[in-house]
This record gives structure tokens, sequence and C-alpha cells, in this order.
């Protein structure tokens, strides 16, 4: 059970009227309200707080009995003070304003909306080791302000309508050519145009997923859709990795035991292990979904971070998208808040995903997707992609060695891509909650395993690992972690 590190206690700037009781309260329900301090993590005992804080240890109680009240800690005889999971009905936060997480299953959504929440606030790249994206100064702006001023300057009467169920034609053709590149064979009528990686997910999940369906997922793997599938009433198996790749032998058994409706991985540059799959384990993968009549939904994200040269197969390029639904998406190489991505996949299947985004959300934004096709079509785009390649290139290897001198151990060090999996060798949940008061945004393990379950692994975005109090934090802590132990 993990337990709110003391480092994390520091003492409210904005006190004057409030008792020392008070203090402590509102210092707990702000950090149990961010979730900073998860369900189930053991409060510091009553002596510990009190010496910490100076106080008497009358005032600690005094301060967890109301806690205990308020809803927000568990008392445990003979333990101690524990975070309470809370629901919907659950007490809300001091400023009233009710939380996402809280109208969600705690064990699917809790950590991952805490994440996304502050991915979401104004956090600086080079205090987000644990973003998903690139940095904005990597990115070209003017590639999208450009495509822009050239819409600009076309009839406005083309951006007044719904647009298409499918989304724009011409993106979709361009999307076809794309495909056919990494020899994967789609016609027009097979793309459907989304709202990026995410609205792809849950409209697939939408589709196939009944309650009680078992989807197979990595674990570790991308932790959003999670949510997603559990929202469906899917039961969630993972499937192990190693520093190849995904555990064969381990996927074969799951689909016996379990006999899934669809796995859903990334074949090129997983997120957050870095490996990609080979011809060898795609064909078994492939083989194992005929023989066990699942689909497969291949997410490729990541896949314009991965050189031409780089040894990678994907699933679609064998398959031609008769089992496999295949994912793509700009967000990750153009912009985060362009919400560009599509689905290839079997006509019958492209018709559902269809009538599906039609039912939830009519069609997705013309305009994006013209922006898009205007990138795409001037030439600008492929020099941009080799740049970011070239650019994380010159800091993986920096970042892979910051780390170990830390003490921490890469799963595998990737030759492309922006993501480390590391083995931190402590609690990382502990880690990432002393990290977020430091004013850094980690992503413990925990996040990125179905279950949740505890880990000492973290993932690094190579990109965003420069700030020099980093390494410090992390030995500082971690070297405490083992003093503590011993």
């Amino acid at each position: 059970m993990s337990t709110v590190p003391l480092a994390q206690i520091p003492v409210p700037h904005d006190t004057a009227t409030l008792t020392l009781v008070d203090q402590l309260v509102q210092w707990a329900r702000r950090r149990i309200d961010e979730r900073v301090f998860r369900p189930g993590m053991r409060m510091p005992s009553i002596r510990k707080l009190a010496l910490d804080k100076s106080v008497s240890r009358f005032t600690v109680v005094e301060a967890y009995e109301r806690l205990v009240a308020q809803g927000y800690l568990d008392s445990r005889r003979g333990s101690g003070f524990y975070v309470r999971e809370r629901t919907a009905a659950g007490p809300q936060p001091a400023d009233g304003v009710a939380r996402v997480a809280e109208a969600a299953p705690v064990h699917n959504t809790i950590d991952v909306v805490w994440l996304l929440r502050n991915m979401l606030h104004t956090v600086s790249p080079e205090k987000g080791p644990g973003l998903g994206y690139l940095p904005g100064r990597w990115l070209d702006g003017e590639l999208i302000t450009g495509a822009l001023r050239a819409l600009g300057r076309q009839s406005g009467a083309q951006m007044l309508g719904f647009g298409t169920a499918q989304g724009f034609l011409p993106l979709r053709q361009q999307l076809q050519t794309r495909l056919a590149e990494v020899e994967i064979g789609a016609k027009p009528e097979q793309i459907v145009l989304v709202s990026g990686i995410t609205q792809a997910i849950d409209l697939i999940a939408r589709i196939y997923m009944k309650p009680g369906d078992a989807v197979i997922v990595g674990d570790p793997a991308w932790f959003q859709m999670f949510g997603r599938f559990a929202a469906q009433g899917a039961q969630l198996v993972g499937m192990p990795y190693t520093p190849d790749g995904p555990d064969l032998d381990a996927l074969e058994t799951l689909v016996q035991m379990w006999r899934p409706k669809m796995l859903v991985l990334n074949s090129v540059l997983q997120n957050p292990t870095g490996t990609s799959l080979s011809a060898a384990q795609a064909f078994r993968i492939l083989k194992l979904a005929e023989a066990y009549d699942f689909l497969v939904v291949e997410d490729d994200v990541y896949g314009d971070l991965c050189p031409p040269s780089y040894p990678a197969t994907r699933l679609a390029s064998l398959d031609q998208l008769k089992r496999v639904i295949y994912l793509g998406s700009y967000s990750k190489t153009l912009a985060a808040n362009l919400r560009v991505g599509y689905v290839a996949c079997a006509p019958e299947i492209a018709k559902a995903v269809t009538d599906q985004k039609m039912l939830v959300g009519m069609t997705t934004p013309e305009l994006n997707e013209r922006v898009l096709y205007k990138i795409l079509t001037e030439g600008h785009y492929r020099r941009h992609v080799e740049r970011l390649r070239a650019r994380l290139d010159g800091v993986r290897d920096k970042t892979a060695r910051m780390l170990e001198r830390t003490g921490l151990g890469l799963f595998t060090m990737p030759a492309a891509g922006m993501f480390l999996w590391a083995d931190t060798g402590v609690d990382s949940d502990a880690l990432a909650a002393v990290a977020h008061e430091a004013g850094f945004l980690l992503t413990p393990g925990s996040l990125f395993s179905p279950q949740q379950s505890p880990s000492t692994w973290m993932r690094f975005n190579v990109a965003n690992c420069g700030d020099p109090a980093l390494p410090a934090l992390l030995s500082r802590y971690i070297d405490s972690a083992v003093r503590r132990a011993s």
C-alpha cells in the first residue's frame, strides 16, 4: 500500500484566517481532489505529521477525523488513515466544482482523468516529461497558419455546411496514396475521418463491444482507451510486453482463455515501451486472429516518427484490412488540437463506423480536414517529419544516459520515437505525486496498466526531459526511498 510522502506537505500560503486544523484539512482535500493522493494511499502517521508540521498530535487527529467525516479518508483501527474511494455521490471539492472523474468507475478512470486534467493545464514542456506530445517549439506552426490563410482566401460558402459523413473526400484520396506507401491498400470509401485516435477507439468500442466481451490490450499500453472500453462494459485483459515486443506466448494463452472480441495494439513505436513488431510477430498475431476469430485494431499514431529504413511491420500491410482496423492521426506530428485522424478498414466496417459517427456527433469539422489536406499536398510535411525524427534522435541517447545515471533501468532502447519506458525501482505513483508538488508532470506506470496495478515503471518523453532539476529530483527521491527501505 502506498503512503503519502511527507515531502509533499507544504505550508499553505493563504493561512491568515485558518486554524492549524483548517490548514491541514485544506491541504489534504486539495490534493485528494486533484488526484495527487490516490484512493488507497496511506496518509502520514499522526506522530510523523505532527513532527513535520510542528503541531500537536491532537491537531492532526482532529484534522484526520474531519476528513473522515467529510468522506475523504477511512480510519482503520491499528493501521492508520487511508484515502477513500469516492463516487459522484460523495463529497465535492471545497470550491463546489464537480470533478469529471467522480461520475465514472473509479478503478478504470480516476487516475487517467487526473492526468488528462493536468496535461490540459499550462504545463511547460520542460516540466512535462510525462506529456504524450512534442513541445510546441518543435512543431511548425507556419504549416498550419499558412494553410489557414490559404483557406481564408477561398469562398466562405465552402465552409458553411456540415461536410460529409465519411469526411472530406480529397483528404481521403490523399490518405489512400499515403497508405499505399506503407503497402496498405484502401480505397477512399474504406477510409473514415475522425477527430483523432480517441474518437476512433470510442466508435469501434460502441460498435463491437457488449457488456462482458473481452478486449486484449497491452500491459502496459495507452491508458485513455481503457476508459472507453470499460464504459461499454468490456473486460480488459492485459497482454504483457517484452523488450522485443508483445509476449506472443502469453497472448496465445489469453486468447484461448478469454476468446476476445478484439486485440488493440501499436505495431510501430508502442506507447509506452517504444517497441515495434517484427514480420514474424505480425504473422503470428494474424494467425491467432484467424484461428480464434477476433478483430485487430492497429493504432499507428506514431508511425510517421519511424524512418522508412526502420524494420517495422504493419499488420494492415499483411492483412490488407480483412481483420485489421487501421488507425492513423496527425496530432503527434502537427498539432495536438488539429484533431484529425482516420480509420481504414473493410467496406462493411467503414459503413458501420460512419453510421456510428453520425449518431454520436454528425460529421467532423471539415475546416480541420481541409487544413490537413493543404499541408499534405504541398510537400512540406515530409521535410517537417524528417526534422522531428532528427531532433528526437538528438535527445534520445542523452535522455537515456541521464535516466541511467539517476539510477533508472531502461526496458529497451528504441531506435526511434519519443518515449522511454524506465524502471524507477520505487513506487512510481508516490514519485509522480512528489514531482507534481515540485512542478513536474510525470506519468506513473500504474496508469498504463489495464488494472492500474502498482508499478515501479514510468514513461518519459525524451523531448521534455531537459530541465536540469529533473535528474536531481529523481535522484533525491529514489535515494530517499532506498534509505527508508533499508
